[in-house]
């Protein structure tokens, strides 16, 4: 690992874990030598950062230098909460990670008086049942939405019937108990719905939609929109 990624690593260690941390815990979570990791703490603390701590105390972060500071009201530290909280129950695994590291660098940035109301925030989301990993790998999907590429599909409708589908991935939208792919079907050629836990199997193609994606995005959510007076979200294929 090249030596400036290991610092980036070493600063998200010490923003995330329970400070003060020690030394071995962070030389741990590196893979490195705890050696190696006092030369790190040092060089972090030539560049800028405020690393209160010794060997044998632990360390804690006083002032992030990677970090912009920032400045909330105590209603939108509220709404992170519960927004990014949301996120991680209702989420895939990655997602659900990459909310907590979005939560742990925001409060990074925040003066010790918003790192408490973080910490201790009048709103709170908890799930007793967490919605379970879906057999698709919905980085795929999400990558192909941002990159704009065709995905071919195996998709089993609501009669049971297999289909073989090359569809323009839209976006991924998260109902109350359902995930569902919006998406322009070629092989229907119109807009449809499909479950993502009637996705069978899935892979990127080699065709681009580049640039129709918001082109396509805008008519279909105004077409929703229309419908929504007659019975809301139609219901997928």
């Amino acid at each position: 690992m090249a030596r400036s990624d290991r610092l980036f690593r070493l600063l998200h260690c010490i923003r995330s874990l329970p400070q003060p941390v020690t030394a071995a815990r962070l030389a741990a979570a590196l893979e490195v030598s705890e050696r190696t990791l006092y030369r790190d703490i040092d060089a972090l603390r030539l560049a800028g950062a405020r690393i209160e701590g010794a060997a044998g105390l632990g360390y804690t972060m006083i002032e992030d230098i990677a970090l912009p500071p920032q400045t909330f009201t105590q209603l939108e530290i509220e709404a992170l909460v519960l927004g990014l909280g949301e996120v991680q129950f209702r989420g895939d695994t990655a997602l659900a990670e990459a909310a907590r590291d979005a939560l742990t660098k925001i409060t990074a940035t925040l003066p010790d008086r918003q790192q408490r109301q973080v910490t201790h925030a009048a709103g709170l989301v908890r799930r007793w049942d967490r919605n379970p990993d879906s057999a698709i790998d919905l980085a795929i999907i999400r990558q192909a939405c941002w990159d704009e590429c065709a995905l071919d599909i195996c998709y089993t409708d609501r009669s049971g019937r297999d289909s073989a589908r090359r569809i323009y991935p839209l976006a991924v939208v998260y109902l109350q108990e359902r995930v569902m792919v919006l998406a322009w079907c070629c092989l229907r050629d119109d807009f449809r719905h499909f479950l993502v836990a009637s996705i069978r199997a899935h892979r990127l193609s080699e065709e681009s939609f580049r640039p129709r994606r918001v082109i396509l995005l805008r008519r279909f959510m105004a077409q929703m929109r229309a419908r929504a007076g007659g019975g809301g979200v139609p219901a997928p294929p």
